[in-house]
């Protein structure tokens, strides 16, 4: 069995974005020399997501209208953790309903996708340099 690890890093200049990250984790799949197995693909930071959708502006406009909806950004006073200095508080719960990670099959050595699944990175707090990790394990 074959593991490989591999850090992707991003920096998102605006508050938030939904990023097609699939061609960085093939890439990764690629490098790891595995053809059966599973790819494990997390953000590692509480206010970001990885996510599997459809790449369609239409769908990622949506996503940024009801998670706002569910979350507001402002005002910043309306949540408890931004006592601590922060103004992020919505970003935390953006990234609880957006989720944490995700896990795609490999087969034959490439990523074992439904019809228009991508995997994404959702970042709900940018300007700074956050990271993604992609397990890789299998033979």
């Amino acid at each position: 069995m074959k593991s490989y690890r591999k850090e992707l890093w991003f920096n998102v200049r605006g508050r938030r974005a939904f990023l097609n990250i699939t061609p960085n984790v093939e890439e990764a799949l690629e490098e790891s020399g595995v053809r059966e197995g599973l790819v494990l693909v997390n953000a590692m930071h509480i206010t970001a997501s990885v996510f599997i959708n459809d790449d369609e502006s239409g769908l990622h406009k949506d996503y940024e209208d009801w998670l706002e909806g569910l979350a507001p950004h402002a005002p910043i006073d309306r949540y408890r953790h931004n006592r601590t200095g922060e103004d992020n508080g919505d970003a935390h719960l953006k990234r609880q309903v957006m989720g944490r990670e995700v896990v795609v099959a490999v087969t034959d050595g490439e990523l074992d996708f439904g019809p228009w699944e991508q995997i994404f990175y959702g970042e709900f707090d940018g300007g700074r340099k956050k990271r993604v990790l992609v397990k890789i394990v299998g033979e």
